[in-house]
């Protein structure tokens, strides 16, 4: 769960309180099978979609395989920092200085090679996050409002669009077959691949499980929040944070938030980036050429995006997210049903139905949207 899934959960709270609990608990099932799916595919092959793409298809194919790859990243490059925008800006920090420190930080991790150690940082400090919404819920406690609520307005269905968006994140795709690889290939002597899709099955539906019920304390939180709260505004939302969770709670909430959307970034840039890289043959340091050019406009475009604005942009982004899973999960799904590649681990008739009916549930969120 990143920056802008956080974002979109509180948004979600403060206009339509508890309503879209039920919606957001539904969302583990598609969660799940498609990600699922990019697990076996990993535990299948043990090489990432890109890889797989490149080396199963002609050069002219992968190419044109890699780019919806590449503005799936540059749209999730952009929403990332709009969310590390998101939590400086609590701080006072405006957009114009706040986005370019967080790309040269990123930048430096991504020149440096210094994923791990990143990751090891940012696991300690999210956390800090879902502490301060959780402060946020027990002092406020659990209101009587109604769990079930569905209206066909836009601005509902808008916020149904953004929250798929939250979570069904296309370069958790890329990351989880690459993840998934590596991980078996350092355990493949002792486990056999049955064995390893059994326990990534059961990784894969607690994190879905895990995933949305942070989604839901994050929209339970937010429901004791003034609707009119902007949640750009320090001061706007320092005051409705405090006002039902202490003075601490919105540094909680905003050093939370940054390393949340930088954790992200580091998934993208070691997964999906990385992906693009190699559909297209590419190797060595120009992997790090990939990474600029996804990179550079997402940073410049959010940059430019006034403070005021810089919510509406985060659920706008959030709902283009929906738009951007196309690419990858329909050469997802056609991967996982190529015997060639798969072997015995390719999609049975059933395991087909439900992924693509889970990939067309995701989808048909973001079609409504625009209307």
């Amino acid at each position: 769960m990143d920056a802008s899934s956080t974002i979109g959960a509180a948004e979600t709270g403060a206009v339509l309180k508890y309503s879209l609990v039920w919606f957001l608990l539904l969302l583990a099932i598609p969660l799940y099978f498609i990600q699922e799916v990019s697990g076996r595919i990993g535990i299948a092959t043990g090489k990432g979609l890109g890889e797989i793409i490149r080396e199963r298809y002609s050069t002219k194919i992968s190419t044109l395989m890699a780019l919806p790859m590449a503005l799936t990243d540059v749209l999730t490059y952009a929403v990332e920092y709009a969310g590390a925008a998101v939590g400086l800006a609590i701080f006072g920090v405006p957009t114009i200085l706040s986005v370019p420190l967080i790309f040269v930080l990123h930048l430096l991790i991504v020149l440096g090679r210094k994923y791990e150690q990143a990751e090891k940082v940012l696991l300690i400090i999210s956390p800090l996050l879902f502490i301060g919404f959780s402060l946020v819920l027990v002092e406020s406690g659990i209101k009587p409002y109604p769990v079930f609520f569905f209206s066909p307005s836009p601005t509902f269905v808008f916020l149904l669009a953004a929250n798929v968006g939250a979570v069904v994140m296309p370069f958790m795709l890329f990351f989880q077959t690459s993840a998934t690889a590596i991980k078996f290939s350092i355990k493949k002597e002792v486990m056999s691949k049955r064995k390893a899709l059994s326990k990534v099955r059961m990784e894969t539906a607690l994190g879905a499980f895990a995933t949305e019920i942070l989604m839901v304390l994050v929209e339970m939180s937010m429901a004791g929040a003034d609707p009119s709260t902007d949640f750009l505004s320090p001061m706007s939302l320092s005051h409705s944070l405090s006002s039902v969770a202490g003075p601490l709670s919105p540094a909680f909430f905003s050093i939370g938030l940054v390393a949340a959307a930088f954790l992200a970034l580091v998934v993208i840039s070691l997964g999906s980036a990385w992906g693009v890289a190699e559909a297209l043959g590419i190797k060595g340091n120009k992997v790090n050429l990939i990474y600029l050019i996804e990179s550079v406009p997402a940073a410049l475009a959010i940059s430019l995006v006034p403070m005021e604005e810089l919510t509406n942009a985060v659920l706008n982004l959030l709902v283009a997210l929906v738009f951007a899973l196309i690419g990858p999960g329909i050469i997802q799904g056609i991967i996982s049903r190529d015997k060639k590649i798969m072997g015995d681990l390719k999609n049975s008739r059933k395991e087909s139905i439900l992924y693509w009916s889970s990939l067309a549930f995701v989808l048909i969120f973001g079609i409504l949207a625009l209307f």
